[in-house]
Formats: structure tokens, C-alpha cells, sequence
């Protein structure tokens, strides 16, 4: 099949992604530019994920102010080099996190950070809830879990949708990020300010 510059140019602001990965994603996708965008985050999940155990300690912090001046975030971006925390798509993706975090409002960074506490709570009040179907326990337990992932996503940073992409999260993003430019990046902690907030 033959792959056009336009279905080439098409991926590449879909995705980001260099040509010759553009190129190779709709061959092996038979020229369909949305298989070839589900084929290239897959590719790029696996570069990411291959990083991960890389130390990123060096990095910016990303900021964001909202037009009304009552709601402000700071996001500590890292990544492997200063060279990379430099470059354009570095700085603009600690921009984008800062203005997700305003949005969105996460309390966690990810699942492992919610405090025990929290998670006895929440899992004691979506149990009651469950109970009152009538439902067998196996079927409870599925359900309390579900809730539970549900809330996670509500709640943790890297399991919320994307506010600009819903299909996309964060923790997508970051890895999307890691492989176009190559290293390692992390999201080491953020903070949201909010006039009256506690």
C-alpha cells in the first residue's frame, strides 16, 4: 500500500511523532491514521515504560495562574538532563500539567498516595451503598472496587482524563512526552492554591 505525505503529515500533528515513525505506524496499520495513532501510543508507552526506572533529578517547575487570580498551581516536572528540560516541548508539557491540575483539581499524585484512611472511608461508604442492592458479596466486592477505580481516576493526577483529550491521561501524556524527546520524565509533585480553599 502506498503511504501518502499527506496521511504522514496527518499522524504527525495527531501525535507529534517523527516521520519515519509516522510512516512505519500507517504500514503497519494498512494506512488507517487512527489504528496508526492507537499503534504509536502503544509503541511509545512501551519506550516509556522501559525509561521509567532511570533517574530524572533535574527538571522545571511548571506554573499557572487562572485570568481571575483566585485559583494558582505549581507542578515540579523532572527529567533526566537540564538539556531536555530546557527544550520547548519540556517546559510547554510543565505548563500543560499546571493548567490541568487548576481544572481538574486532583488531590493525589497516583494511587499509591492516598492515605489508608482515606481509602477505608471511601471503600466503607461505597460498600453500604452496594449492600443495599440486595446483591451476593462476590458481586459487592466487584462493585466496591470498581468505585474505587473510579475514584482514583477522580482524584490521582496520572489516572485523570486530559482536560483538552478525555480519551488521553495524564499518566498517557507524560509517556507520550518520554518518547518523543527520549528520557526519562516524572511528575514529582504538585500544588494547587485556591482562594478560600483550605
Amino acid at each position: 500500500m502506498e503511504i501518502t505525505t499527506e496521511q504522514v503529515k496527518q499522524l504527525r500533528e495527531a501525535t507529534g511523532a517523527g516521520i519515519m515513525d509516522c510512516r512505519e505506524a500507517l504500514k503497519q496499520t494498512g494506512g488507517d491514521v487512527s489504528k496508526a495513532v492507537a499503534y504509536l501510543r502503544e509503541k511509545g508507552l512501551a519506550k516509556a515504560s522501559k525509561k521509567a526506572d532511570r533517574q530524572a533529578s533535574d527538571g522545571v517547575i511548571g506554573s499557572y495562574i487562572h485570568h481571575n487570580n483566585r485559583v494558582a498551581v505549581l507542578v515540579e516536572l523532572n527529567s533526566e538532563t537540564d538539556f531536555v528540560a530546557r527544550t520547548p516541548d519540556f517546559t510547554s508539557l510543565a505548563q500543560t500539567l499546571a493548567m490541568h491540575v487548576a481544572m481538574a483539581n486532583p488531590r493525589y499524585l497516583e494511587p499509591g498516595d492516598v492515605p489508608a484512611k482515606v481509602l477505608d472511608a471511601e471503600r466503607a461508604m461505597y460498600r453500604k451503598e452496594a449492600e443495599s442492592t440486595n446483591k451476593p458479596s462476590q458481586v459487592i466486592d466487584r462493585i466496591v472496587e470498581g468505585k474505587l477505580e473510579k475514584f482514583y481516576d477522580d482524584v490521582c493526577l496520572l489516572r485523570q482524563p486530559y482536560i483538552k483529550d478525555d480519551k488521553l491521561q495524564i499518566g498517557d501524556l507524560v509517556s507520550q512526552a518520554v518518547a518523543k524527546l527520549g528520557e526519562n520524565i516524572v511528575i514529582r509533585r504538585f500544588i494547587r492554591y485556591e482562594i478560600g480553599g483550605e
